[in-house]
């Protein structure tokens, strides 16, 4: 196809801007080793009128966090006219806000975690006797693992939840699942291989996802087949609930009992050498420089 002149847009003013980034930089290469018009465009640093006035024709977004991926972009975006990758305002925004998307799961009959919407007046005693420790303190609108805490002794709650709040009012505690974590990549409404994520460290946050060497990625993920086909059908029907199109990425956790459980969905998921959909993708016969070409293929506007 003749994409015309393509935007990556990269960066931003998130507290996710450096994976953004690196994310960008690897979209960036791609598209130009498979002679595409591609340029790097960073909304920090110009206007999204620019767009139009440097004659761009559509945009690959390879933004993360607030301002990216939470719809405000994508809205912006069907105001100019221009076609984008990944998925629309409402799903965007859906999926980047852990409590309602869990608020309209639960609605569709989807399995959840036990979780508390934490403020400062929460009875942080009484949350820590409902959901069980450990249990996980999350702001409820960033990604890569960023103010996350993991509460394993009684009293700890409140400071995690003041953590959390620095990054986001909205905070939520989260019944810990400690049946193996998950991802399944979605590509054009197909379920990519599944990944089981085996961090080093306590937990798979920021360090083990983007600096450690020493995390696993098991692909095959070590489920029977049966099992593992459930997980893929039960991840594209979260993502379709949320109105996710084109590609993205739902976590999921087992509990020890082997029960399935949707924890998040991202609708525009890391593209680094660390990143899971390519990881996946590649496990599926798919190079990253032809996943990237196909998702910019698939480019609309909406």
């Amino acid at each position: 196809m003749d994409f015309g002149k393509v935007a990556v847009m990269m960066g931003g003013k998130s507290a996710e801007r450096e994976v953004s980034l690196k994310s960008g930089a690897a979209v960036l290469a791609a598209l130009r080793a498979a002679e595409v018009d591609a340029h790097a465009f960073d909304p920090r640093d110009k206007p999204l009128e620019a767009l139009h006035a440097e004659g761009f024709d559509r945009v690959f977004i390879a933004m993360h966090g607030r301002g990216g991926e939470d719809g405000t972009l994508q809205g912006a975006l069907d105001l100019l006219e221009i076609p984008y990758t990944g998925s629309g305002v409402l799903a965007s925004a859906l999926a980047m806000d852990k409590w309602r998307s869990k608020l309209v799961w639960q609605a569709a009959g989807l399995p959840v975690p036990d979780f508390v919407v934490l403020n400062p007046q929460s009875d942080f005693t009484a949350v820590e006797a409902q959901l069980g420790l450990p249990l996980f303190v999350k702001p409820a609108n960033e990604g890569s693992s960023i103010g996350i805490t993991k509460v394993k002794q009684a009293g700890e709650l409140k400071a995690a939840f003041e953590l959390a709040a620095r990054y986001d009012p909205s905070v939520i505690a989260e019944r810990f699942l400690g049946g193996g974590e998950f991802t399944v990549g979605i590509l054009a409404g197909q379920a990519l291989p599944v990944i089981r994520i085996v961090p080093a460290t306590e937990f798979y946050d920021y360090e083990a996802k983007y600096l450690r060497d020493d995390t696993q990625y098991r692909i095959p993920c070590g489920l029977d087949s049966a099992s593992e086909t459930r997980m893929r059908e039960t991840a594209l029907r979260a993502f379709a609930v949320l109105g996710g199109c084109g590609w993205g990425r739902m976590d999921m956790m087992q509990d020890a009992d082997g029960t399935l459980y949707c924890l998040e969905a991202n609708t525009s998921p890391g593209m680094t050498d660390h990143s899971l959909v390519p990881m996946a993708a590649r496990a599926a016969g798919i190079s990253f420089g032809t996943l990237v070409v196909k998702l910019l293929g698939e480019a609309r506007c909406g």
